[in-house]
């Protein structure tokens, strides 16, 4: 893992495209502004974690004989 000290209002460029800027430093909590293609998906990992989990979840409860149906 890469850490970086940022102050408000620097950014971090990942790969010509991404662009991740420190907005404001309150206490314990950091505001992060990503500007990156609307192609590139961007998830908070809590949200990214459950969308994981329901995926797999959907995985174990397909039926594989409709599955095999659909792709055909």
């Amino acid at each position: 893992m890469l850490a970086l000290a940022r102050k408000t209002n620097e950014s971090i460029i990942i790969n010509d495209d991404i662009e991740i800027t420190i907005l404001e430093i309150k206490g314990d909590q950091v505001k992060v502004g990503i500007n990156a293609p609307k192609s590139i998906p961007v998830y908070r990992k809590e949200i990214y974690l459950q969308i994981q989990e329901a995926n797999a979840e959907a995985v174990k409860m397909a039926d594989p004989e409709a599955l095999s149906r659909v792709l055909g």
